[in-house]
């Protein structure tokens, strides 16, 4: 004879949903809210004049010759940004209530939609403009439908590599899946979805891109603060008064001379001390190592119409008499410093940007399918005057 019990009897007990549990992953994107932000981008095309060079027309003794000042012209082309989320019918209503599961599918999808277009916005300020995540280091391990990668050190950044995360390499159409991230040996584990291309004899120094993003970012931190004369950047040829200050630390660690030269650099060229000094999580442990008596620094959003603030927490340091924040983002590469004077760093976006709900709702049913979909994002551009921003490269890791 048995007894009642919870094995035996299962068919009779309930399934109690408790709350969600927070996430497990780094959601942050500490950047994307000290950044200005303009939403009247119209036109085919948005051009600001960049006054580069004083005016000539100045001498003693006898009246000089003229020389009016200068601009230079910056034209931005806004780039199109996307996040997109599906949900079955039957689903969004089996979670209608908390009987019936942790979260309500639609809210959910909802939210995690916008945390993953930060995330990816977030990639893209840190980035160079081309969409790419990192260059392969020989040809892939494993099969072809499921090949497994190595990203080359001079390129690998944690941030940049997520399960679930769409890709594609080099050129080819072929779309492969991110199944697993191994980050202690750099190591990708792929799934290929579409296509026929085999990485395992052809993945060699190819570089992975994020979906369809080849050569489609807006231009971000890199692309800017990389660019030497002989670049151009907004249509504007790259010269002394249209260039960022660089400093190569050649493998030297960081040190508060390094940082004292790089605001005092931008300060020399620019007349203005930045805000922020943004590196990498590996590069702000050794910071705090040694100023471990610096007081804790808030840094609040800048959009003005938010309802609530988040801000986020940082060292303050005093350099050439300014007070500068220290925070860590985890899409700055490990051996990088960025020093960051935000009142010339803009987001300009179309009118309109968030959910697609042109046809008077965001979720639309999709064809042939019991299914809805939506979009979120909008079409973008990163105007970052390189003259105010700085980075020192080559870091000891």
């Amino acid at each position: 004879m048995s007894a009642f019990s919870l094995t035996a009897q299962s068919a009779l007990f309930k399934t109690k949903f408790g709350k969600l549990s927070e996430n497990a992953y780094n959601s942050a994107n500490p950047i994307l809210g000290t950044i200005k932000k303009d939403y009247q981008f119209v036109g085919e095309d948005y051009k600001a004049a960049v006054p580069t060079f004083f005016s000539g027309g100045v001498g003693s003794g006898q009246l000089p010759t003229a020389n009016p000042a200068s601009a230079v012209k910056a034209t931005l082309v806004a780039k199109r940004v996307y996040a997109t989320t599906e949900i079955e019918r039957e689903a969004l209503k089996a979670s209608s209530s908390d009987e019936g599961a942790f979260v309500e599918a639609m809210k959910w999808n909802v939210q995690k939609t916008v945390e993953s277009w930060n995330r990816n916005a977030s990639r893209i300020m840190f980035g160079d403009g081309t969409g790419a995540l990192g260059t392969i280091s020989a040809n892939a391990t494993g099969t072809a439908a499921n090949p497994v990668i190595i990203i080359t050190d001079a390129t690998w950044v944690e941030g940049h590599w997520e399960e679930n995360d769409y890709v594609n390499v080099g050129t080819d159409a072929s779309v492969f899946r991110i199944d697993e991230v191994i980050p202690s040996t750099r190591t990708v584990e792929l799934t290929r979805l579409s296509g026929s291309l085999d990485l395992t004899s052809s993945g060699a120094s190819a570089i992975v891109y994020m979906q369809n993003s080849k050569d489609n970012d807006p231009i971000g931190l890199k692309g800017i603060c990389d660019a030497v004369p002989g670049d151009t950047r907004y249509g504007v040829a790259v010269a002394r008064r249209f260039q960022s200050t660089q400093i190569a630390a050649g493998g030297s660690g960081i040190s508060t001379d390094i940082m004292n030269e790089l605001v005092s650099k931008i300060m020399f060229k620019s007349g203005k001390a930045p805000k922020l000094l943004v590196t990498s999580y590996l590069q702000m442990r050794k910071i705090k190592n040694f100023l471990e008596d610096q007081k804790v620094y808030q840094i609040d959003p800048r959009a003005s119409e938010l309802k609530g603030k988040v801000s986020w927490s940082g060292i303050e340091y005093l350099a050439n008499g300014s007070k500068l924040a220290i925070i860590e983002d985890r899409m700055c590469p490990d051996d990088r410093m960025y020093a960051l004077n935000t009142d010339f760093i803009t987001a300009y976006h179309r009118p309109d940007f968030g959910w697609f709900d042109d046809d008077g709702t965001v979720f639309l049913r999709l064809a042939n399918s019991d299914a809805y979909g939506a979009r979120y994002g909008g079409y973008y551009q990163n105007y970052i005057i390189p003259s105010f921003q700085g980075v020192v490269t080559g870091l000891a890791k």
